[in-house]
């Protein structure tokens, strides 16, 4: 197993990670109606507009595992907007009374603007990590973190920040083992200056 740059010939893989640890960090196929519709939030923005902020774990030619980052969180979700959104918003209609599961999910799509918070500001860079159950506990999420930390930090950005779901516990435990630290009033957020040791 390696950690390299991702490679368009990954997004498929990519997708299935992403859609396989959705569930609080479990599989979350056949939860939505689509299973590319968390990845379409998630995962496929990423890869698309910042592709050289994406590493993956490869296993036997196939990735298991990766790390999504951007530089400017606010400059991404202006980029989700004007050259993500057009792509897929079409096949994902946004209900005027979100309710539902998916359709808050379709709502999230559609509002890329919901990343940007002045709370944040000072953390302009964000992050998703995700590996499939056959990488994990095996150090590979560190060096995926490792090795984008030090890109960010080669494109001088000085803080990088994450939420995570409230349900998944383990996740905010693995950062913070890392260094990341909470962001403060900023319930389910982290932060790690971009020359935390990891």
């Amino acid at each position: 197993m390696i950690v390299r740059p991702y490679h368009p010939n990954d997004r498929d893989a990519v997708y299935e990670i992403c859609i396989r640890t959705a569930d609080a960090g479990g599989d979350a196929r056949g939860i939505f109606s689509d299973d590319d519709l968390m990845p379409d939030v998630y995962a496929g923005p990423y890869v698309h507009l910042e592709p050289g902020l994406a590493f993956v774990v490869e296993d036997e030619g196939r990735a298991v595992g990766y790390v999504l980052g951007v530089a400017d969180t606010a400059a991404f979700a202006e980029a989700f907007r004007e050259r993500w959104l057009p792509l897929v918003a079409s096949r994902r209609p946004v209900s005027s009374t979100p309710v539902t599961r998916e359709e808050l999910l379709v709502d999230t799509l559609h509002h890329p603007e919901r990343m940007v918070r002045p709370e944040l500001a000072a953390y302009p860079a964000h992050l998703h990590v995700d590996l499939l159950p056959s990488a994990q506990g095996r150090g590979w999420g560190r060096q995926l973190i490792r090795r984008l930390l030090a890109e960010l930090r080669s494109r001088g950005v000085g803080a990088v920040h994450l939420t995570y779901a409230a349900e998944n516990a383990s996740a905010a435990a693995f950062y913070l083992r890392l260094g990341f630290r909470e962001v403060p009033g900023v319930p389910h957020s982290l932060w790690a200056p971009t020359d935390l040791a990891v």
